[in-house]
């Protein structure tokens, strides 16, 4: 498997997220546009740590699609598999931003280019040449993409890829409750690695206590062999082979915005992965592995935007040593 021309390949979301930027003269609104989407943004991470990667996804031929394609290629993401929908415009998301930097999303996207990806457009080559592939739920809340996300998570899984899975939880894109927790079941079922969020793992067991949750998790779906809960700025959380790592946040102040911080997590999650596999884990190891992702995600969630915003490896252990 340590042949195969990709280490991760990722499906799903590329797309303009307009975060708040201050106020203009006349006391408007300004906003920054960031490319962002979360499969992507972990792709962003992993090149930083340099990992082989490769984006499967659909923008509009429009501008923002320019800006999208040109910034992941020069994130040096591979985008052959990164298509352009004639018809149907950029998804786009206007990022509301809180007071303790927590956001919330509106979306543009009835429809957006990213939901028109089809499974006869798929790049096959791609998903049965990667170590791993990752994807999340925003592609699956909607056909043509819902059966193309189907259809390259089976590719890559025959091919012998380990499964990585964000459910990346987003109300408003779901016409119900229901539906979202069906949708993040089917990823749930198929996944060997899983990044989830504290309010995810409540909506998707009923338990604010994150052991008993990740044990309903562990029951229903025994496959995961690693299941990692973030805390925001609480910290994370590894459960392994029965046991539980724990890891405080790094908080030395600073933070602007939490955008793509869960995707700086989980893309250092799957550089820990591709270097020591899944066999045989330490305590040491998991703490080590928690340690790094919560400090890169601290230093995304100290910069504007996502994609453009992830740290260098080095970024990340200087400041662990310094903390």
């Amino acid at each position: 498997m340590d042949n195969r021309q990709f280490d991760v390949v990722a499906l799903g979301e590329l797309l303009i997220d307009f975060t708040q930027n201050g106020l203009s003269d006349q006391g408007n609104l300004l906003f920054e546009a960031n490319p962002g989407g979360a499969p992507a943004n972990v792709l962003a991470m992993l090149r930083k740590l340099g990992k082989r990667c490769a984006f499967i996804g659909k923008v509009g031929r429009d501008s923002f699609g320019d800006t999208l394609a040109r910034t992941v290629e020069e994130a040096g993401i591979d985008v052959r598999g990164l298509l352009r929908d004639a018809e149907i415009p950029t998804t786009l998301a206007v990022v509301h931003t809180f007071p303790n930097g927590d956001r919330d999303f509106s979306f543009y996207r009835k429809p957006g280019a990213d939901i028109m990806l089809r499974a006869d457009e798929l790049d096959e080559a791609l998903l049965r040449g990667t170590r791993i592939f990752h994807f999340g739920t925003l592609s699956l809340t909607d056909e043509p993409c819902k059966s193309a996300t189907v259809r390259a998570c089976a590719l890559a899984k025959e091919a012998g890829a380990l499964i990585s899975f964000d459910p990346n939880l987003r109300p408003p894109l779901w016409k119900d409750d229901a539906s979202a927790r069906a949708a993040i079941e089917w990823g749930l079922a198929r996944c060997d690695v899983l990044k989830i969020a504290d309010n995810e793992i409540e909506f998707m067991t009923g338990q604010t206590d994150f052991e008993k949750g990740a044990a309903v998790l562990k029951a229903r779906f025994p496959q995961i062999r690693l299941l990692n809960v973030t805390a925001g700025g609480d910290g994370s959380h590894s459960f392994y082979g029965g046991r539980h790592v724990f890891m405080p946040a790094c908080r030395l102040g600073g933070v602007i915005e939490t955008t793509g911080a869960g995707d700086t997590f989980c893309g250092s999650v799957l550089n820990f992965v591709l270097e020591n596999g899944l066999d045989g884990l330490t305590d040491a190891q998991l703490e080590d592995m928690l340690r790094f992702a919560n400090t890169a995600a601290y230093i995304v969630t100290t910069r504007k935007g996502a994609i453009r915003a992830m740290p260098e490896r080095q970024q990340v252990l200087d400041l662990i040593a310094r903390s």
